[in-house]
């Protein structure tokens, strides 16, 4: 074939390529490397772990250093060879994963593991702050450590995400709780929750219409549970009734209505929480001791002190007791009994937040960027941040915003 149309292309070619080329500059890798320690929970019953394994090999693939104290997921069905295969460090010294730059647990830390841990490290971990004590606050303040309340971390449209998560997770398993304790098998009434074509169904009373209340109240709707919903917020009982698309009875807090629905069903649920300090008890103990006989009161809002005056707090070892022969569970820590599941939940949260710090540049550029990030901070390299815990300990607080421009 002629090639005649061509001649002096490769001549062109030649002299371009021995033309000045244009070179690409080396464009530095901003990306911190992050040294993530994940120890094993001390707290009673305390099941949960903040990162899978998917999770880990997730950081691991991005350059990050994860190192895990052995049998740390043991409580959540994960193995330790289930982490070491996604790349992970296996650690039995406690004190070896304290060495590591950000540590993630679920429990706030004891003092035991605050001195474990060194000056200038980041927390990410629970406040709780119904039973903090102002020794262990003092304690991280003097080790400067920069430390993330996940309880306050808030999500794009600003939601607790992990209040909310753990809440889903709770009003569902506190129905699936009540129908084990209505069943002979816990020597309840013989009720299956729920009903069947021509028998009545299982009436459930929820008080709150928050998330527990919200996802406590669809689960027994799909099991066929006749619903009452009550709340003192006429805001949050149609909030209810939208988002669950169906009509519930619903009820602000009035005494007579109350006590007639919590006298003749067989399930009541406690769901009302306070912002701050003591759940509002509503329910006298006049009231429990008229309920009928194997009924089942499951009080979620235990650990800010219960609605039920009759409510004892209990764990997942002996989880209930009976009194006016009415089945008592007040277990604080319910999201635990289905540790897997909230594991996943959890992960899903922290992963996205540990690869922002890397890819960021670090914790201090993520917080200064991501307000839901920089409302859950309350303490910032030893200066405590949080204005509410300031005035509770009556200690010096100062603005995080300030703090992070001043240090730029």
């Amino acid at each position: 074939m002629s090639s005649g149309k061509y001649t002096g292309f490769s001549d062109i070619a030649k002299q371009a390529m021995m033309q000045p080329q244009e070179s690409m500059l080396e464009v530095k890798n901003k990306k911190n490397k992050l040294y993530i320690g994940i120890p094993k929970e001390t707290s009673f019953q305390e099941n949960r772990i903040a990162l899978t394994p998917l999770s880990v090999a997730l950081l691991v693939n991005n350059g990050h250093e994860v190192i895990l104290e052995s049998n740390a997921g043991k409580a959540a069905k994960f193995l330790d060879k289930d982490y070491s295969e996604q790349g992970a460090q296996i650690v039995f010294d406690t004190k070896k994963v304290y060495e590591a730059d950000i540590i993630i647990k679920i429990a706030p830390p004891t003092l035991q593991e605050i001195e474990m841990m060194k000056p200038g490290q980041i927390l990410i971990s629970a406040l709780q702050l119904a039973t903090l004590k102002a020794d262990c606050l003092q304690a991280l303040l003097n080790k400067k450590v920069t430390a993330l309340c996940f309880e306050h971390l808030l999500d794009e449209g600003g939601c607790l995400t992990v209040i909310r998560a753990m809440s889903e997770i709770v009003g569902a398993t506190s129905i699936l709780i009540a129908a084990e304790y209505l069943s002979n098998v816990f020597d309840g009434k013989g009720l299956m929750l729920g009903g069947i074509t021509g028998v009545p169904p299982t009436e459930i009373v929820i008080l709150g219409a928050g998330t527990v209340g919200e996802y406590a109240a669809r689960t027994a709707l799909a099991l066929g549970a006749e619903v009452k919903v009550f709340d003192p917020s006429i805001y949050k009982l149609r909030r209810l009734q939208n988002n669950i698309g169906s009509r519930v009875f619903t009820s602000v807090v009035q005494p007579i209505v109350l006590e007639k629905a919590i006298t003749t069903c067989d399930v009541a649920i406690g769901a009302i929480r306070a912002e701050d300090g003591r759940s509002p008890c509503i329910v006298s103990e006049a009231t429990v001791s008229r309920m009928k006989p194997n009924s089942v009161i499951i009080d979620v809002s235990i650990d800010q002190g219960g609605c039920f005056e009759t409510s004892e707090v209990t764990n997942h070892t002996h989880p209930v007791f009976r009194k006016y022969d009415v089945i008592h569970y007040c277990v604080p820590n319910i999201a635990s009994r289905v540790a897997r599941t909230a594991t996943y939940a959890l992960t899903n949260i922290f992963a996205p937040i540990l690869l922002d710090i890397g890819e960021q540049g670090g914790v201090k550029n993520v917080i200064w960027q991501k307000s839901g990030i920089r409302d859950a901070v309350y303490i910032y390299q030893g200066h405590l941040t949080n204005k509410h815990i300031a005035e509770r300990f009556l200690l010096q607080y100062k603005d995080l915003d300030l703090l992070i421009v001043s240090n730029r």
